[in-house]
């Protein structure tokens, strides 16, 4: 194989490496708008559907427990798309629910003899 042949066989290769490597980026980047669209498009729905009493409750809640609020928000969402929330959720609607998620705390007593 001579030189110039071993140099197109790299230019080539190097060049599908750099082909892969675009397409990578360009699927994240898609991946990155529809998830930031339908973050956007959750975000409407749910200002629509919560009084703003409960949206501070939620952004309360976020900065503790963030992976539970993004679960409320995401049942919500699910929720008033299907139609099954016909009216707006105050706070104390918002707590009851919360209540109901939220586990109960053990109570752990420590007997000294």
């Amino acid at each position: 194989m001579s030189s110039d042949e071993e140099l197109d066989a790299l230019r080539r290769k190097r060049l599908a490496e750099l082909q892969m490597q675009l397409e990578g980026e360009q699927q994240n980047a898609d991946f990155k708008r529809r998830n930031a669209e339908a973050q956007a498009q959750m975000q409407t729905v749910l200002r629509t559907i919560l009084t703003p009493e409960a949206r501070e409750r939620l952004a309360a809640l976020r900065m503790a427990r963030p992976e539970l609020v993004a679960d409320v928000e995401q049942q919500l969402f699910m929720l008033a798309q299907q139609g099954r929330i016909n009216r707006k959720i105050d706070d104390n609607t918002l707590k009851d629910l919360l209540s109901r998620i939220i586990p109960k705390k053990r109570e752990i007593t420590i007997e000294r003899k």
